[in-house]
């Protein structure tokens, strides 16, 4: 059950990923950009229909608008498609008119549509996010600084079609001279290569993780389980994944920091959770060749509807921790796991005194229950 936040693409390296599956329409990766044609037949960049929107966030960059010329109806669009026939959420541009439009759609009709005047500027860059409650339509002339253009109450479907959803960056018009939508940095603002990466490992659980190492970092976190990560490098690191999903990256020490996790960056790691079922990972942590001793340490670790500090607390996972020498574990009951209906974010932290260093972070997925 993937969410849409761990979607990442930024279109370099001249094919169109796995994850674009059900593209149709001509659509190219050209010149580190997603190209979608603008004719009177339909295109769009389209995934599968097996992601979710519930607790999810991405943003892409709007490189370039088709020219309206002798069309009535012409536009590009960045929408999420519940699998329900007009039932779908998310941008579209009006290149006729120059509106820039938030859009809830049902029956291919939003008659509360949020509409401005579009400037390719200062809405460079789009975003849709989600946290259980509200859906929130952003822009962002960089990608960093982002304004809020509409929120609305989450659609029921969000939450009901978990795992059916598919994402389109498309584009369309009725007459005229066909050109050319563009989209990149979806869901990174790395312009660099990306490289995907797959590692088998024994253990107690099966995962699946977009990994993205952005630091570097002088220490080795490896997590007991079947773990199948696809990693992005979004800056310059060492970085493997061996044995037992070790991360290694290089970094030097100062100051009163603790030896051993000076500079230790968080590896990132997405929770799957099963809803009843008892969850249990082991994540053991070294330096070097050594292992890295948590004695005088705690563990602590949340999952929220998403990274911010007005999120809500969908499960404190510290009572569920336990550190014996370089292992920290991670065992949540049955009980608890019934309790949870909303992915969100999470990540673990120890502390020390004044010390507190982020070990993991990343999305925290559930799959709801059948068997009762």
């Amino acid at each position: 059950m993937p969410s849409l936040s761990s979607l990442a693409d930024n279109f370099n390296d001249g094919v169109i990923g796995p994850n674009w599956g059900n593209s149709y329409g001509g659509v190219t990766e050209t010149g580190g950009k997603a190209r979608v044609p603008c004719g009177t037949g339909f295109a769009g960049y389209q995934t599968a229909y097996s992601w979710t929107l519930a607790g999810a966030s991405f943003f892409v960059k709007v490189v370039t608008v088709p020219t309206a010329g002798a069309a009535t109806e012409c536009y590009c669009g960045v929408l999420v498609n519940s699998g329900i026939d007009g039932t779908r959420i998310g941008f579209t541009i009006n290149a006729v008119a120059n509106l820039l439009r938030c859009k809830n759609d049902t029956g291919y009709f939003d008659p509360d549509v949020v509409e401005i005047p579009y400037d390719p500027v200062a809405h460079a860059f789009l975003r849709l996010r989600e946290d259980g409650t509200n859906v929130y339509w952003d822009t962002s002339p960089d990608g960093s600084t982002w304004t809020n253009r509409r929120t609305l109450a989450s659609p029921a479907w969000i939450a009901t079609t978990i795992d059916a959803c598919a994402l389109d960056m498309s584009a369309h018009r009725d007459a005229g001279t066909v050109d050319n939508a563009e989209y990149d940095f979806f869901n990174t603002l790395s312009d660099g290569a990306v490289y995907n990466a797959s590692a088998t490992l024994t253990g107690e659980s099966v995962l699946t993780a977009a990994v993205s190492y952005t630091a570097v970092a002088a220490a080795e976190l490896t997590a007991d389980g079947s773990l199948t990560a696809a990693p992005t490098l979004v800056a310059e690191a060492s970085a493997a994944l061996t044995g037992q999903s070790e991360l290694v990256a290089d970094a030097s020490g100062s100051g009163e920091f603790p030896e051993g996790v000076v500079g230790l960056a968080a590896g990132e790691h997405d929770l799957h959770l099963e809803q009843g079922a008892t969850f249990y990972q082991t994540y053991t942590c070294g330096v070097g060749d050594s292992p890295m001793l948590w004695d005088g340490w705690s563990a602590r670790a949340q999952i929220r509807s998403q990274a911010a500090e007005s999120a809500d607390l969908l499960l404190d996972l510290t009572p569920y921790l336990t550190i014996a020498g370089n292992k920290i574990t991670l065992q949540v009951p049955a009980s608890v796991t019934e309790n949870l209906t909303r992915n969100g974010r999470w990540d673990l932290e120890m502390v020390k005194g004044a010390w507190v260093v982020r070990l993991l972070n990343g999305a925290a997925i559930v799959s709801p229950e059948v068997t009762r």
